[in-house]
């Protein structure tokens, strides 16, 4: 009999809330049953091994971040929308680091199109068509945004900017209007 209490669901918040303190790597089956105080084999019923349960944080990371995403760019366009994803990212990675890197886990097939990741291709998407684009530079875009947004948070994230000024604020802000500026110019090929 499962122990009382304990759903998937409970399961996967737990991990992502070990996975914000001691970080995603370290997240697994028997590191949460020490959180609970019950056997691993008590875990078994609800999540099949480590590589599930990290699943089930990074499908639970994507969701959060869509969500936060959408209810952000809501009535938003251009510069303004552009703005809001890229904060909705960073302010999600500073205030959970571990379900930020759980969030980039590489998912297999049938997991990744049952998460949010085509929710935040669509956001994306949307934002661009603001500026114009059309396929394939609007997939070249979509990399863009995503390797500047990543980049940028895993470095600051890492101390990689503690050490200089300016603040880490002004270049984010300074960045963010430099991508506004490259997608209104895109270049044509």
């Amino acid at each position: 009999m499962a122990r009382a209490g304990l759903t998937t669901e409970r399961l996967t918040r737990a991990g992502a809330e070990l996975a914000d303190e001691v970080g995603f790597d370290q997240v697994t089956v028997s590191a949460l049953a020490r959180r609970f105080d019950v056997k691993v084999a008590s875990l078994y019923s609800h999540v099949k091994n480590s590589h599930d349960l990290r699943t089930r944080i990074a499908l639970l990371a994507l969701e959060e971040l869509a969500d936060r995403a959408a209810d952000a760019l809501a009535g938003r366009a251009g510069k303004d929308a552009l703005s809001a994803l890229g904060d909705v990212y960073r302010d999600y990675a500073r205030e959970h680091p571990g379900r930020y890197a759980a969030a980039q886990l590489r998912l297999d097939p049938e997991a990744a199109a049952v998460g949010a990741g085509g929710r935040h291709a669509q956001m994306t998407r949307a934002i661009l068509r603001g500026y114009d684009l059309t396929e394939p530079d609007q997939t070249h875009a979509v990399r863009l945004l995503g390797s500047v947004f990543h980049g940028y948070v895993s470095l600051e994230l890492g101390g990689g900017f503690s050490h200089s000024a300016p603040d880490t604020q002004e270049t984010w802000t300074r960045i963010l209007d430099a991508l506004d500026a490259l997608l209104r110019n895109w270049p044509e090929r």
